[in-house]
């Protein structure tokens, strides 16, 4: 926990962008009847009845103190739909960095391994080279800023029926652009100092051994 805390107090440099990535599934909707617009006094108005059209997967990434994110759509949420979205930060939104910081979650899924099994040696050794890899604690994704990103698109963009992959990605398309433009970013106030404190219960306790003189006068 506190090595992604102190992560998150590392000053901007554009040769180390600190980067926060998470997933997440939506499940596609579409209508069974025509939806009654709105009207005025009376809102839009859907039918109780839909049809599951399946799911997919959105890939989000995130620079916090840029104020920039991406989100790419995926039909699946792999090893290889992981490494090729990591091929992706790398050469298209990364190129001239030194090393991205990145921080994630610890699924069995985000591994340097992974990026093995989608490319030569060669390729996923490169790829591997520029990560400096910050994991989140078993049961501490909330330590992930992208998941706050998620769901500030939940409530913004995906609460509402969306019938095809299609549709979503012009959904999700149009609110990065936006939030990228008012370069929207997360006040992140949460330090290892208060995690000693609110968190004390999840510190090992220290048990001072008592003294013992084996030859007491």
């Amino acid at each position: 926990m506190e090595d992604v805390l102190e992560v998150y107090t590392r000053p901007y440099d554009e040769r180390f962008p600190q980067v926060c990535l998470d997933e997440k599934n939506k499940q596609l909707i579409s209508e069974v009847r025509e939806p009654l617009a709105a009207s005025p006094g009376r809102p839009a108005r859907h039918d109780y009845e839909y049809k599951r059209e399946g799911t997919v997967n959105l890939f989000i990434i995130s620079e916090p103190l840029a104020g920039w994110r991406h989100i790419s759509v995926t039909e699946r949420r792999t090893k290889i739909d992981w490494a090729y979205c990591i091929q992706d930060l790398v050469d298209v939104h990364y190129p001239n960095a030194e090393r991205i910081v990145l921080v994630m979650d610890n699924l069995n899924t985000h591994t340097p391994a992974a990026l093995y099994e989608a490319f030569v040696p060669s390729e996923a050794r490169r790829i591997a080279r520029k990560l400096e890899i910050h994991y989140t604690p078993k049961h501490g994704s909330w330590l992930n800023m992208a998941e706050i990103e998620l769901s500030v698109l939940a409530r913004q963009c995906l609460d509402q029926r969306i019938p095809n992959r299609e549709t979503l990605v012009g959904e999700v398309g149009a609110w990065e652009t936006e939030r990228n433009a008012a370069e929207s970013s997360i006040d992140w106030r949460f330090t290892s100092a208060d995690a000693r404190i609110k968190l004390k219960h999840l510190y090992p306790e220290i048990v001072e051994e008592s003294s013992y003189d084996p030859n007491p006068s």
